[in-house]
């Protein structure tokens, strides 16, 4: 990597010979670090790190929601994801938004697909774990059960004027977040007795079980096929949703090989493309033929080249993603190093284009060479509220696993269940009711999320498990992220903490999928020249506050073994920490 003597970083890099991780919020991160301290691995870390973020950030994760996730083994060097996304119950319908909903998934029990969470992390304790959940659940149960502050992230998320209103409406979730019919103040602390008493109940399934794993599909199978299941659907069905207890029952998140591109020596990992992680990938594959370390990395041009490489993916993203179970998505013609090269000649390295560019044709790059028939049209512009939500979580361990997970799902989309303590996934909210759309409404099918942990190895060896939240900014934090580290030398904090910009010139992943062309959002601590030779180039600037919560809270555990040391980073935009020894 080329180094440059970069601006400090407003942190250290917290460093550690033994294990790191990496939190989006400082009392899930310190969580994590004492499950390490007792023995556990990263996987049994990153599970109780990820439970205590569904507990102190429950306005952008849920124990009921989706926790995508991605696990490095150190024994056999193999990386495999793990969905943590629910599909659309089998009763569901487009033609019931179009009838009822005047074409929009509005907020409520109606958006609800299976609740994914608590499979995900099961389901990653059975394959690679070493502890019960008693053990990593416990730190989880003692936040909810005693409390915690409220920070400022979720403060300023459930104040936002729509979803106050949908909390107020809903006094299961009043109750617990609104107990005097308004937002408790900065400091005050935020109880969760139904949620604790939840995850105490999964633990008691687990008693008595004749092994670890016995125990742990026990408390699995309460939450899907038991008492809990059906305390869900009747809550569901009271308020007009489709949840059965046959859907719970047939549901089980997947167990996938990642998708993955090398990009300038650094092997880049993702989830598929039932997520947006393939994003980042196609990005870098662009990007890979312009010679950035040469260019002055907080310049309009390489901002430029940035944005317009992210919009070209963002484009093939809208034709082309969806659940692979129901679509079929040419993911060898999307990574093609011929493909990528096509894009670079179809970009204009000194000029924007004035909207999302029309998806490029990736089929004629695919093995198959043979075009699936599709009805996609290209969208209009429209304006639209987006939903916040998503956290994350790294972890690294003393014999070299890894954990990245994105957990999300936030109470302000859908009700609270009374007595659990938790929603039901409102993820369905990422789906389209164009039936021409890859990522439609279906029964059974899973919408495209927007959460994509990622991982990056070096010469066959592990690097980082990194990460972020934001919606349809992950991946442009992500890329941004790897490019200031890669191409520019920047040590992980300072490549986290360097200034970003945005494009939202495409459709957005959340209903009602806003359009706006040519948007790009760009932290004002930039020169403002940067602004100006942008707005030259075509782009429409909006500068954000100088370090914006919109841009993203990357995180991400950086090994570096000739040293045997492990640099923990987190981002300084929200309440993220990382935490090591």
């Amino acid at each position: 990597m080329p180094v440059k003597n970069w601006p400090r970083a407003t942190r250290p890099v917290i460093m550690g010979t033994h294990h790191m991780v990496s939190g989006g919020h400082y009392l899930a991160a310190a969580a994590g670090l004492r499950i390490l301290e007792a023995g556990g691995n990263a996987i049994d870390a990153g599970v109780a790190t990820g439970l205590c973020i569904n507990v102190v950030q429950p306005d952008l994760t849920n124990l009921g929601g989706v926790a995508p996730l991605m696990i490095y083994r150190a024994d056999t060097g193999a990386i495999e994801t793990i969905s943590g996304l629910g599909c659309w119950p089998q009763a569901a319908t487009i033609d019931y938004f179009q009838r009822h909903m005047g074409g929009r998934i509005g907020r409520g029990v109606q958006r609800c697909v299976m609740p994914a969470a608590v499979d995900a992390w099961i389901t990653a304790l059975v394959r690679h774990g070493t502890m019960t959940l008693a053990e990593v659940a416990a730190p989880a149960i003692a936040l909810a059960e005693d409390g915690f502050p409220m920070h400022d992230v979720m403060y300023s998320t459930i104040t936002t004027p729509s979803a106050l209103d949908a909390m107020r409406q809903w006094p299961s979730t009043r109750r617990i977040f609104l107990p005097d019919g308004d937002v408790p103040p900065l400091g005050s602390r935020v109880i969760q007795k139904d949620l604790a008493n939840t995850l105490r109940l999964l633990v008691e399934a687990e008693q008595g079980a004749s092994s670890r794993v016995a125990g742990l599909q026990a408390a699995r199978a309460r939450f899907y096929t038991g008492d809990m299941a059906e305390h869900m659907v009747r809550f569901v069905q009271q308020h007009g949703g489709w949840l059965t207890m046959e859907d719970l029952a047939a549901f089980q998140v997947s167990v996938e090989a990642p998708v993955v591109t090398n990009y300038r020596g650094y092997d880049v990992y993702a989830c598929g493309p039932w997520c947006q992680g393939p994003v980042v990938l196609q990005t870098l594959n662009i990007l890979a033929g312009y010679d950035l370390a040469a260019m002055e990395r907080l310049s309009p041009e390489v901002y430029h080249l940035i944005l317009e490489a992210l919009k070209a993916a963002f484009a093939d993203r809208d034709r082309y993603y969806g659940d692979p179970r129901h679509v079929d998505v040419p993911l060898d013609g999307l990574f093609s190093t011929a493909y990528a090269a096509e894009w670079r000649e179809r970009l204009d390295p000194q000029k924007a284009s004035p909207g999302m560019p029309a998806p490029g044709d990736a089929w004629r790059f695919a093995a198959s060479q043979t075009a699936q028939s599709s009805r996609w049209t290209f969208p209009t512009p429209r304006d639209g509220e987006v939903e916040p939500d998503t956290s994350y979580v790294a972890v690294v361990d003393r014999w070299g696993n890894a954990f990245s997970a994105t957990p999300s799902d936030g109470v302000t989309n859908t009700p609270v269940v009374p007595g659990l303590g938790c929603i039901v996934s409102s993820r369905g909210m990422q789906s389209w009711l164009d039936p021409a759309h890859p990522s439609c409404l279906a029964p059974g099918k899973r919408p495209r999320l927007t959460p994509s942990p990622g991982m990056v190895l070096k010469d066959g060896r592990l690097l980082m498990p990194y990460g972020t939240p934001g919606n349809d900014v992950q991946p442009q934090a992500m890329v941004q992220y790897l490019v200031n580290l890669i191409d520019y030398g920047m040590n992980p904090q300072q490549a986290i903490e360097a200034p970003r910009c945005v494009t939202f010139s495409f459709p957005r992943s959340s209903d009602p999928h806003p359009y706006t062309p040519g948007l790009v959002q760009l932290e004002a601590r930039l020169d403002p020249s940067v602004a100006a030779g942008l707005r030259r180039m075509g782009h429409q600037i909006h500068l954000w506050p100088e370090w914006a919560k919109g841009a993203g809270s990357v995180g991400a555990v950086l090994v570096d073994h000739a040293q045997g040391v492990l640099h923990g980073v987190a981002d300084v935009r929200r309440v993220a920490y990382a935490m090591g020894r």
